[in-house]
């Protein structure tokens, strides 16, 4: 679909109203607000699935699509499932409005609920981790990174970034934003934006830092010593392996203030890891 189709689309489903922000969708009635979300989804998610784009429904005519957008909040949440019951999204997208009238991307989150399953995403007493933050799960994080996972993963993804993009980028302009805004959970995450063209408003400078520690020498790369499974040498020639040292705390802090933003309309041309290998 044509960026102007898209815009014309939001525009009829709205009723011909002005919509600006999230905050605006939530106005309207709980049909129209799914039917302009719902254009968020990626195809190759509904047909991975085989998911009905009408009804939202899996072959066996279970409703496993879901949408959280309070009336009097300025953000939206969309969730997608194999089966309702499932404990794991297959599609996870949390949007918001922020404070200066832009629009983030808070969450997006991809599993393939036909790979293995890693419990990260709690201790060995069953609290969550909250993304390792707040607690870890060593013996699972262990076994997620050895099966090619990267850090917060608890399933295989489905690379879905590059279908959700355009997806996005036209439906934000359609509202006539000029950007989009997401905050990195990870290094690895900050690569992959870079890759499909977004710019930094605030950590470049940190990144570039990265790079140049873990080259020969560096202080990074001194620090891959095999003192925990999650540093051994070799790992800064990789995306994930630089990604789980940063998460077992190398950088001496935790992993923030980074913050990066895709124009509508350019994408940006920077790699703070050159000829990175994920």
């Amino acid at each position: 679909m044509a960026k102007g189709d898209r815009r014309l689309r939001i525009a009829e489903i709205a009723g011909d109203r002005e919509i600006h922000s999230l905050h605006s969708i939530n106005q309207l009635s709980p049909d129209i607000r799914e039917r302009i979300y719902k254009q968020l989804i990626p195809k190759k998610i509904l047909d991975f699935l085989s998911i009905d784009p009408k009804t939202l429904c899996n072959p066996q005519r279970e409703r496993v699509v879901n949408f959280i957008t309070p009336r009097q909040a300025g953000f939206a949440i969309i969730e997608v499932r194999k089966h309702p019951q499932d404990q794991d999204c297959v599609f996870f997208l949390e949007i918001a409005d922020t404070p200066f009238s832009k629009v983030e991307i808070t969450f997006l989150i991809v599993n393939d609920p036909n790979s293995p399953r890693f419990n990260t995403d709690v201790d060995e007493d069953g609290r969550r981790t909250k993304f390792g933050t707040a607690r870890r799960n060593i013996p699972e994080e262990i076994r997620a990174m050895e099966y090619g996972l990267a850090p917060g993963q608890v399933r295989r993804g489905l690379g879905i970034l590059k279908d959700f993009l355009p997806l996005a980028l036209g439906f934000f302009d359609s509202m006539g934003h000029d950007m989009i805004i997401a905050e990195p959970l990870a290094y690895h995450s900050a690569i992959l934006f870079e890759h499909y063209g977004f710019n930094y408003m605030r950590g470049r400078k940190k990144m570039e830092e990265i790079n140049a520690g873990f080259q020969p020498g560096g202080e990074l790369f001194l620090k891959l010593d095999g003192s925990t499974p999650f540093r051994k040498p070799g790992q800064e020639r990789t995306v994930r392996g630089r990604s789980w040292a940063i998460h077992d705390g190398i950088l001496g802090e935790p992993w923030r203030d980074v913050e990066m933003y895709r124009s509508v309309n350019k994408r940006a041309d920077i790699c703070t890891f050159p000829n990175w290998v994920y």
